[in-house]
């Protein structure tokens, strides 16, 4: 298993086998183009703060506007009367009126969402908005009904219900608003993909289709500078296409007939005939879109450490609100007490808070797509800033994957350089071998014909001889040949001999090349303390060639099971261990490290296993990945502390606690802080950046 273990894993391509039916994760709102763009953000799953069930917020805002207007117009800020306050006879009842299509039609969002909350035992965020709004209301209304029976002014609180609700309602539009901007990712890829594709009829005349209706198989026409619509392959045509925005690959990749494209990348100068391969959810964009949607839907630790957050307060408010009744009874009176209740009631609602965590996931999340870092599991990042070691698989993964010519060594001066590659050329002409198949790409690309060979015979175990313009030549390993050679040897790689007459002219050395960001990764690591550790099922010369160059330990002759257990013991040692693989043989081990890197969206297996997948297949992303690690997790805690401190300040304050010296505050001001710490905290999120590569 150790060698054969590579099969275009690593490649961007083989996209056609990731059926993702084994995932049974929310694929119902997934249907081919027309995706819910919401799913990404929808806040269920901390206790009802799911927004998108309660309606529209700017739209709710919109209408409740005049209503609210009116009814700040015409009743009394805590019975001051403002310069440009009115009252007439009844104003108070229609004032009431008004109050109560307020309160059935703008407070509907936050009702409903309380009675989620309680039906989950979890009050927190809309328990206490409803408990505010509720409380001022019901008094008010109470209030006039009283004013009309005694005859005597009772004083009510429909200014500060009209400006709750008003207030409420726009920082709920304007955290929608931050939310849909922050977590995109997902419309953004939908986007890449075209709404109507040109099919190719029998008679090569052209239909245009919707996407939607194409089926595997069809044949479309690709125009130039058009984006591709589905995933399939080149049957004519060439052309460059520019695969940036699905795969990170910055530079347009020459596609001949033959060649995979995938839907959502933009074609180049040529036109392509395309045949399709895949199409909705089985296409590449559609699999990135459900591994987004999995990723931000995904309740993290510090997201359920906000609910509980909020579930403290609503029970700190609701009991320090009673004592503030009790006691504001005994040293004031009733009205008094009840301002001051509801005060406490309604500056408890911890909007901020509700905020914190989704804001930052939604922004890091995109952050992340854009930089080709797809967070599948969001502890993910909190566990990645403890982690202490880090195990590496090379094939693939630090290298290249693919046997590459490193260096053409002469022996005398009988031939040049380009004679002795063409006649290496020449002689693997006939073979498939992969190491023939390097030699001669090799060759291409210096621009040298290879010399033609009239017989060409394999030495069984030892390599191939042959005859060209009347000379024997052999091409034959370090070990057939059997001396001593006078070269360096870079490390790592295998030895070919070219012996003419028993005698060595020149000799090629093949190794599979480090990629250029594996030696970033390991600076990066050991800068922020972890340890990496290169497991590899490659044999002892190979694995220690490319651990003395990176500088790292190493493991060679690895199998699967010897990953999984060297991941094991690490844990067992209390280590916090992220795994780096991209193969089928390291799904294991990535499932069992804490955190999961698969390199490129290549295998499938990889991609279920893992948490976090590197779609550029560059390991120096990971650099990017532990500092987007690091600013997410303090994004999240700063916004914690904003959004849950100013509570735990304002609460008291509201109760009355400071009024012997004199500071009070109205549940409209205390609103106006309240919107303030939420957009506080939208801003603190969206400041998430990173260091630009």
């Amino acid at each position: 298993m150790s060698n054969n273990k590579k099969h275009s894993s690593h490649s961007h391509h083989n996209h056609g086998d990731m059926d993702h039916s084994k995932h049974d994760h929310n694929e119902m709102e997934h249907h081919g183009g027309h995706h819910d763009h919401h799913a990404g953000h929808d806040h269920s799953g901390h206790g009802g703060h799911d927004h998108h069930h309660h309606g529209d917020f700017k739209e709710l805002f919109l209408k409740s506007l005049p209503m609210g207007i009116i009814i700040m117009l015409l009743s009394p800020m805590f019975g001051f009367q403002l310069p440009f306050q009115f009252t007439f006879q009844y104003s108070d009842i229609l004032v009431a009126l008004l109050s109560t299509i307020l309160y059935i039609y703008g407070g509907k969002p936050f009702y409903m969402g309380a009675v989620d909350e309680f039906k989950e035992k979890a009050p927190g965020m809309m328990a206490l908005v409803t408990l505010g709004i509720s409380v001022s209301y019901f008094y008010s209304v109470y209030a006039v009904i009283a004013g009309y029976v005694t005859g005597e002014h009772v004083m009510d609180f429909f200014f500060e219900f009209a400006s709750l609700v008003l207030i409420m309602l726009l920082g709920h539009w304007i955290e929608m608003k931050a939310v849909g901007e922050a977590g995109d990712a997902q419309k953004a890829l939908a986007e890449l993909v075209p709404k109507d594709a040109h099919v190719v009829l029998e008679d090569d005349s052209i239909e245009t289709r919707p996407v939607a209706d194409l089926q595997v198989g069809d044949l479309i026409r690709v125009q130039a500078g058009e984006n591709v619509p589905a995933d399939g392959t080149i049957q004519r045509g060439e052309s460059r296409v520019n695969e940036a925005l699905v795969t990170g690959e910055s530079k347009p990749i020459e596609k001949n007939p033959g060649d995979e494209v995938i839907g959502g990348s933009t074609n180049g100068g040529g036109v392509l005939y395309v045949e399709i391969m895949q199409t909705g959810d089985k296409s590449f964009i559609s699999q990135v879109q459900t591994l987004i949607s999995q990723a931000q839907s995904q309740p993290s630790r510090a997201e359920n450490l906000a609910q509980k957050v909020a579930g403290w307060l609503f029970y700190i408010a609701v009991i320090v609100a009673l004592i503030a009744l009790v006691i504001w009874m005994v040293i004031a009176d009733v009205p008094t007490a009840v301002i001051f209740t509801v005060t406490t009631l309604v500056i408890a609602c911890p909007h901020a808070l509700g905020l914190a965590i989704p804001l930052v996931t939604a922004r890091s999340t995109s952050l992340g797509a854009s930089r080709g870092l797809l967070v599948k599991d969001r502890n993910a990042l909190e566990l990645t800033t403890n982690a202490d070691a880090m195990v590496l698989d090379k094939t693939g993964t630090l290298t290249t994957g693919e046997f590459k010519v490193l260096d053409v060594e002469l022996f005398n001066d009988k031939y040049t350089k380009d004679e002795i590659v063409a006649l290496l050329a020449g002689i693997e002409g006939g073979s498939s071998h992969p190491i023939a198949q390097s030699i001669i790409s090799y060759a291409e690309q210096q621009g040298i014909r290879p010399v033609s060979f009239d017989s060409i015979d394999v030495i069984s175990g030892a390599g191939v001889e042959g005859q060209a313009n009347g000379h024997r030549y052999q091409l034959i390993s370090q070990k057939a040949y059997g001396r001593n050679l006078d070269m360096d040897i870079p490390k790592g790689a295998t030895l070919s001999v070219l012996v003419e007459n028993d005698e060595a002219i020149g000799a090629v050395a093949l190794g599979d090349e480090l990629k250029p960001t594996s030696k970033e990764l390991i600076q990066a690591l050991k800068k922020n303390n972890i340890q990496p550790i290169m497991a590899t099922g490659d044999n002892e010369k190979a694995a220690q060639g490319a651990a003395e160059i990176l500088g790292i330990d190493y493991l060679a002759n690895q199998s699967p099971q010897d990953k999984y257990e060297l991941v094991e013991k690490l844990k067992a040692e209390e280590k916090k261990v992220i795994m780096l693989g991209d193969g089928v043989n390291d799904a294991p081990s990535l499932a069992l490290a804490d955190v999961g890197i698969a390199v490129g969206a290549g295998t499938q297996v990889a991609l279920d296993s893992a948490d976090v997948i590197l779609t550029q297949s560059d390991p120096g992303d990971i650099e990017s990945f532990i500092e987007l690690a690091q600013k997410t997790t303090r994004k999240m805690k700063e916004n914690l502390v904003w959004g849950a401190g100013y509570n735990f300040i304002a609460i008291p304050i509201a109760a009355g606690i400071l009024a012997p010296i004199g500071i009070t505050l109205s549940p409209a001001v205390g609103a106006v802080l309240m919107s303030l710490s939420t957009v506080i905290v939208a801003i603190n999120a969206m400041t998430l950046k990173l260091e630009p590569k």
